[in-house]
């Protein structure tokens, strides 16, 4: 064991003094990227052959059985996150963007593997959420895990977490812009000339393995859209307020289903029955709702689709009201089968979700376009409609623009996705200030976002800049005891704390300045007297910004702090919070 740690120190050594960091980072968002591929690789693959298994061999006529088959998936990943895994998976790249956040750029060893092997389990038996979000947290824990080997900085890990991030996205759909420009959107990772090179390299790495394992083939192939026409402008920016507001109904939609689960089913087991359960009978009265979507996805872009013939609805006949009707509910029951799968313990994202959504929503735009005389074409409005949900969802429209025209190599209708994915993010602005991904952190206080002066507040905390060393008096201690103290002290503020350790108020030596020096009413006056209340008290766990708005209110200069208890604790001094701020603000800002 000896042996192997003094081999292994001498290799970080000899790597210290022969590879420069820049040339190290290089070289390891090539093998990221490699390595994000390749476990992309292996998760479709996964998928497929269970989805194999259960189409061909298990549930060829037996419809009943896709009623039965989600249950078992997310039991099975269930008891793979309880009894191997141990820990919770779950909410992915909210986890990125939280170690991303909070700068430690840790993320554990075993999701490298954990997420890869549950979602296969989850999505192959039915699970309707999409591998993406897993594989993003698998690469993010490879490079994180690689620059921890090596004993980067902190930094450096947290790019080798983005050039994770960047080659699963890249890997999996086979697109490299959409992979950089994920992680700059979504990650909210700050772009430089030192992250630029990493990120390109690990995505098109990634990408370039793909090509080799998969072919070079888009995801979805097109088959009949039409080109661009200036005078469906309107009709696009109708599409991009529907995904909008569409997206608005599926983050409000999932938080509230994710609430209910976390709250109202506490058992596992019930969790494990109720969303399995719930799943099940979506899907036999929505076939599409099973597994990830894509499918059905490449359908209805190429005008293939049949939803509706092995549905319950089929027996009310093919009129066109009906059909419309069934794809409102499939657009509705989407996200509830997207959080039942969650909820009951399977392992996915929302990215397939999203996109399965959008197509439904453009298709059915394009129709009710048609029956009102005005024709748009299903396939090009399905297209971009799973841009435009992508953008609202994800707040994100760069990352749909690119990955539909990527994953579908449909570049000529770059302007009708621009139009789409802008107007669907400028209308959820209107009611959400975080997308899906970023809303839990923010209502800690925990996102990081572009915003350099709020992200140095954020990696700021009370315990950083708190003063322990300032002397205080009690509220019984006379004037002269305090002349005293004051002689002694280097400072102008005195907290005053009682026997028990509490704060009772603060003594200014402005306040006291013009009777120090009379000794007549030393023995007259007490602390109790001269203090006066602070202008604000300030908690051991509150936001950094809630400091500086407390201290921008009030003008004070000093605020003492307390624990919950109301026990005193010290002070902060908005000099010592700049003193802090500026250094952080250095290092922040370097390249």
């Amino acid at each position: 064991m000896n042996n192997d740690k003094q081999r292994y120190n001498r290799l970080i050594e000899w790597r210290e003094k022969h590879i420069s960091e820049k040339q190290l980072v290089l070289l390891l968002s090539l093998i990221v990227g490699c390595l994000c591929s390749v476990a992309a690789f292996i998760l479709k693959t996964l998928i497929e052959f269970i989805q194999h298994i259960i189409q061909t061999h298990l549930a060829t006529e037996h419809h009943i059985w896709y009623f039965v088959f989600p249950m078992i998936g997310i039991a099975l990943a269930a008891l793979f996150v309880h009894y191997v895994v141990r820990d919770d998976i779950s909410h992915g790249i909210t986890k990125i963007l939280y170690a991303i956040s909070q700068r430690k750029s840790i993320i554990k060893l075993h999701n490298t593997w954990s997420s890869l092997v549950s979602s296969a389990i989850t999505i192959g038996f039915g699970g309707s959420v999409g591998a993406e979000a897993p594989i993003v947290l698998t690469g993010a824990a490879i490079g994180s895990n690689l620059a921890k080997v090596l004993r980067l900085d902190q930094k450096t890990m947290m790019l080798m977490i983005g050039c994770g991030a960047a080659g699963a996205v890249a890997g999996i759909f086979k697109a490299p812009i959409a992979g950089l420009v994920f992680t700059l959107e979504v990650l909210l990772m700050d772009l430089t000339m030192t992250s630029l090179a990493p990120l390109l390299i690990s995505s098109v790495s990634a990408t370039a393995l793909s090509y080799i394992l998969t072919g070079s083939d888009p995801m979805f192939v097109l088959e009949n859209t039409e080109p661009f026409a200036l005078h469906r402008i309107p009709w696009y920016l109708v599409l991009g307020v529907v995904c909008g507001l569409t997206s608005l109904y599926f983050i409000r939609a999932n938080n509230w289903l994710e609430r209910w689960f976390k709250h109202h089913i506490q058992s596992p087991w019930k969790k494990t029955l109720t969303g399995g359960g719930l799943l099940g009978l979506l899907i036999l009265i929505f076939p599409p709702l099973y597994g990830e979507g894509y499918s059905t996805i490449m359908d209805i872009i190429n005008g293939h689709y049949d939803l509706i013939s092995t549905s319950p609805f089929a027996l009310l006949g093919n009129s066109v009201w009906v059909l419309l009707i069934y794809i409102l509910l499939i657009i509705l029951t989407k996200v509830v089968a997207c959080v039942a799968t969650n909820g009951g313990g399977g392992v996915g994202g929302i990215f397939a979700p999203s996109l399965f959504t959008g197509a439904l929503v453009g298709l059915l735009t394009a129709r009710l376009l048609q029956i009102m005389g005005i024709h748009v074409p299903e396939a090009n409005f399905a297209l971009v409609g799973m841009s435009g949900l992508m953008s609202g969802v994800m707040f994100a429209p760069l990352t749909g623009i690119f990955l539909i025209a990527e994953l579908t190599g449909g570049y000529h209708l770059f302007m009708p996705l621009m139009i789409v994915s802008t107007t669907s993010y400028i209308t959820i602005r209107v009611f959400e200030s975080h997308s899906l991904y970023a809303m839990r952190l923010a209502q800690k206080g925990e996102l990081l976002t572009h915003n350099k002066d709020r992200n140095v507040l954020r990696l700021m905390h009370i315990q950083s800049v708190l003063e322990t060393d300032i002397v205080t008096v009690e509220p019984q201690m006379c004037l002269g005891e305090l002349v005293k103290v004051i002689a002694t002290s280097h400072r102008n503020i005195f907290p005053v704390v009682d026997a028990k350790g509490r704060l009772r108020g603060m003594l200014l030596l402005d306040e006291v300045r013009n009777i120090m020096f009379q000794p007549r009413l030393y023995k007259r006056f007490t602390v109790e007297e001269l203090m006066t209340s602070p202008a604000a008290i300030l908690q051991e766990d509150m936001p950094m910004e809630k400091v500086m708005e407390l201290f921008e209110d009030t003008g004070a200069w000093n605020l003492p702090v307390v624990d919950v208890h109301k026990k005193y604790m010290g002070i902060v001094s908005k000099s010592q919070i700049f003193s802090c701020y500026r250094e952080l603000l250095v290092e922040f800002s370097e390249e």
